[in-house]
């Protein structure tokens, strides 16, 4: 709070004052006081006058300050009623008090907006167990019929699948604390077994795919397991018409893993790179080419804040990109590696 905004605030205030002394000059100079004594009268009060402003200034200065110390403290700041700093002004206590009712409303507000959220988790991730049946239905049949139909039907199926999948994780990417096991996970072992996943929209996409994963890193399996599926999607979507190849790598760097998803596909323009992950961006290529979500990266890269893994990506247009992840580990646990 400055002092010019206190004083503009004080402005009725001062102005009263200021009529009131030219009244009492007027007064006794109209009753024959000499000079020196109105005048006299005129300094002390303004002396009082300023003395007043100047206490009022510096109370009011060191309130809020406290207060503002206190919110700034705060890591739910709409709680900022229950500890606001006592005060014997009675417009700060009445301020306070409306403060107070106005934050318990709040809070109930926000509990009900959570338990509406948590009621649709809940929906979708049984929504997701249910629908998973049928596509699991449908992919045994077309494995007991094979033929071209069943071939193309089984294709989008899994592309079914994957969609479905994204949803159930996105659905519970603010809990991921619930749902993780943090234990040696064999990075060969999950590249393989995202690889064979895809193995039709592979095939079906004429894309080689290289594994080269010896390492291991500390981490959950289901999770990276996700997360690499959408990495080697987003690889085969963004495929270039002949030639497509994906490579798939890990290498160690100082108390960590580094795993690279690297294509030879069309690539990312340079302005987009910054973007990628945010939500719901799907770029010039996702405009392109086939119909694009803009969510696969942004809850890739949303899961590996909640899991504590770097992700990054390198890439030039029509020379390929680069998705990398480094899972970091303590000194204690890299010896194990």
């Amino acid at each position: 709070m400055k002092l010019t905004e206190y004083l503009r605030d004080k402005i009725l205030l001062i102005v009263l004052h200021m009529t009131c002394m030219l009244l009492l000059a007027g007064f006794l100079y109209a009753t024959g006081y000499e000079t020196e004594y109105y005048l006299l009268v005129v300094i002390f009060w303004l002396l009082i006058l300023t003395a007043w402003f100047g206490y009022g200034y510096y109370n009011r200065k060191c309130y809020f300050e406290e207060l503002e110390t206190a919110l700034m403290k705060m890591d739910q700041r709409y709680l900022l009623g229950e500890l606001m700093p006592a005060s014997h002004r009675l417009e700060d206590q009445l301020y306070r008090d409306l403060i107070r009712i106005s934050n318990k409303s709040v809070i109930e507000r926000i509990r009900q907006i959570e338990d509406e959220q948590k009621e649709y988790r809940e929906y979708i991730e049984s929504w997701v167990h249910e629908i998973k049946a049928p596509i699991t239905g449908i992919d045994l049949m077309c494995e007991n019929d094979k033929n071209d139909s069943t071939r193309r039907i089984r294709l989008e199926n899994q592309k079914i699948e994957n969609y479905v999948d994204m949803a159930l994780y996105y659905a519970r990417s603010d809990e991921v604390y619930k749902d993780y096991v943090i234990r040696k996970t064999d990075l060969q072992e999950i590249a393989a077994e995202v690889l064979k996943k895809n193995k039709l929209c592979l095939i079906q996409s004429r894309v080689q795919a290289e594994i080269d994963c010896g390492d291991s890193a500390y981490t959950d399996r289901k999770w990276i397991t996700f997360i690499l599926n959408q990495l080697v999607l987003n690889s085969m979507k963004y495929r270039r018409e002949e030639g497509a190849r994906i490579w798939i790598s890990t290498a160690k760097y100082g108390h960590g893993v580094r795993l690279t998803v690297r294509d030879n596909g069309i690539g990312i323009r340079e302005e987009e790179l910054d973007r990628i992950f945010e939500k719901g961006f799907t770029g010039s290529n996702g405009r392109k080419r086939e119909r694009s979500t803009g969510m696969g990266l942004y809850l890739c890269e949303r899961l590996c804040q909640k899991l504590g893994i770097v992700i990054d990506v390198k890439s030039r247009e029509q020379e390929g990109t680069e998705m990398i992840l480094e899972f970091p580990v303590s000194s204690y646990l890299a010896k194990e590696l």
